[in-house]
């Protein structure tokens, strides 16, 4: 989060982060559905650079809640590797990977309480017990998001769908990971908390440029808007043009 400290000097300037600087990647993943016989995942190799703002599009049931979930270790792969920094994430390692690499479903999940009970949550988990809860900056970021100072103390239950992903992305993104997997974190929104969505993803962008994300959406507006690399799935497999960078 920004330090709110005066300054003692000329802040450094911020350079653009380098296009071989390797986060995510995807090495040969497969993902097989063993009941039905499909694929769902075809093999895939996919690398996400620092400052990568990539977008996936597709149609329903292509594979990119697949492909994204596979990214977060969330759901085993059956051929291939997901690796951090150029290294396969050892099993004893999958927390820390987690801590870094921070997946957004559709839907969040809010826990029974205010909004701040929620979004101090985290910090009661072992991978979180270095860090602390910060009030004043989680209130910046619902202030990026267009919310008062009166949203930490809402009751959970009375949230609308938008300000329930709202809390469940400040949940995250007060952690300060490096990669943010977003799957369709909008797609039953309305136009306005869509875009509330956008301006606090936008937020987190601006606090460190080496940041990278990628963007699941079914919009074709939204994803010109929200990510430069433009990739699309089509029955499991990923394409990418062959301007827009490596697939």
């Amino acid at each position: 989060m920004p330090d709110a400290r005066p300054a003692r000097s000329a802040p450094s300037p911020v350079h653009p982060p380098q296009r071989d600087r390797a986060l995510v990647a995807a090495s040969g993943a497969t993902r097989r559905d063993p009941a039905r016989g499909l694929t769902l995942l075809a093999p895939t190799d996919f690398t996400l650079h620092e400052g990568d703002r990539a977008v996936i599009t597709g149609p329903s049931g292509s594979g990119k809640s697949v492909f994204l979930r596979a990214l977060a270790l969330l759901d085993p792969i059956d051929g291939g590797r997901i690796l951090w920094r150029g290294e396969p994430v050892r099993r004893a390692r999958i927390p820390d990977y987690r801590r870094r690499v921070a997946y957004i479903a559709q839907r969040p999940a809010m826990l029974d309480g205010s909004v701040e009970d929620n979004l101090r949550y985290p910090f009661e988990l072992k991978v979180y017990r270095d860090a602390r809860f910060d009030r004043d900056a989680a209130a910046r970021l619902a202030a990026a998001a267009g919310r008062g100072g009166d949203f930490l103390s809402k009751r959970a239950g009375d949230l609308s769908g938008g300000e329930a992903q709202i809390a469940a992305l400040i949940r995250v993104l007060q952690l300060a990971p490096d990669v943010l997997l977003l799957d369709e974190p909008t797609a039953s929104l309305d136009p306005a908390s869509a875009r509330e969505i956008e301006a606090l993803v936008a937020a987190w962008f601006a606090q460190d440029a080496s940041r990278a994300s990628i963007w699941v959406s079914h919009d074709p507006q939204q994803a010109g808007r929200v990510g430069a690399r433009q990739l699309t799935m089509t029955a499991g497999t990923l394409a990418e043009p062959a301007e827009g960078g490596t697939q």
